[in-house]
């Protein structure tokens, strides 16, 4: 296995919080995405998104779209699961993790921020967009769960809710989001930052970190 992407992509750390709660080891290639290195044609093949990740599988097959990954993952590698056992809940699980993959993400990663500059926004305007963005967003997160006691936000042991909540949290406070507010989600991301699958998976552990 191989997965392709960048130490500040969160969806590439989505990826690799994955294969550690799975136990598993792909080989990392690495793709600067200020510098433009996903738009080279070699990745193109991979991605004609020229978005990061990319993943390799051991039978060569290429799949892209972080969430699509993971949940190849979690059915080729079933155990430990990464969706709870019941239906609702697991309905439950999956909205939540599209709430950050698809309504909050997109809208302040990087290309959407560059295309704001290309506007004539200042850097103070862009940063002021992702940080609203992401504490709108994860304000509705901690309203999903609020009122949750268990260690994690759907169960006893982390997850996708999980595997989309700590990169995201660690976006909105790069962008300089206010997160101090949204005790649930604080708790939980304390227990997973006890966890090796996660520490590992941190941007500032990959081989690429500036």
């Amino acid at each position: 296995m191989k997965l392709h992407g960048y130490f500040r992509s969160s969806a590439s750390y989505r990826v690799r919080i994955a294969l550690n709660l799975k136990g598993l080891v792909a080989d990392q290639s690495f793709h600067h995405l200020r510098k433009g290195e996903q738009r080279s044609p070699e990745f193109l093949k991979l991605n004609p998104q020229g978005l990061v990740p990319a993943f390799i599988t051991d039978n060569g097959d290429v799949l892209t779209q972080s969430l699509a990954i993971i949940e190849y993952l979690d059915e080729t590698h079933p155990e430990p699961p990464l969706l709870p056992r019941d239906a609702l809940t697991r309905a439950k699980a999956r909205a939540f993790a599209q709430v950050i993959a698809c309504d909050i993400h997109p809208v302040q990663n990087l290309k959407v921020l560059n295309g704001l500059r290309k506007l004539g926004a200042d850097d103070a305007a862009v940063n002021k967009w992702a940080a609203d963005l992401n504490f709108e967003g994860l304000a509705a997160c901690e309203a999903l769960v609020a009122g949750g006691t268990s260690r994690f936000l759907f169960g006893d042991a982390p997850g996708l809710a999980e595997i989309c909540l700590i990169p995201q949290m660690h976006n909105a406070r790069r962008f300089g989001a206010d997160v101090s507010g949204f005790t649930r989600l604080l708790s939980v991301e304390a227990e997973c930052a006890k966890l090796p699958a996660f520490i590992s998976a941190a941007p500032d552990r990959q081989p690429d970190a500036e």
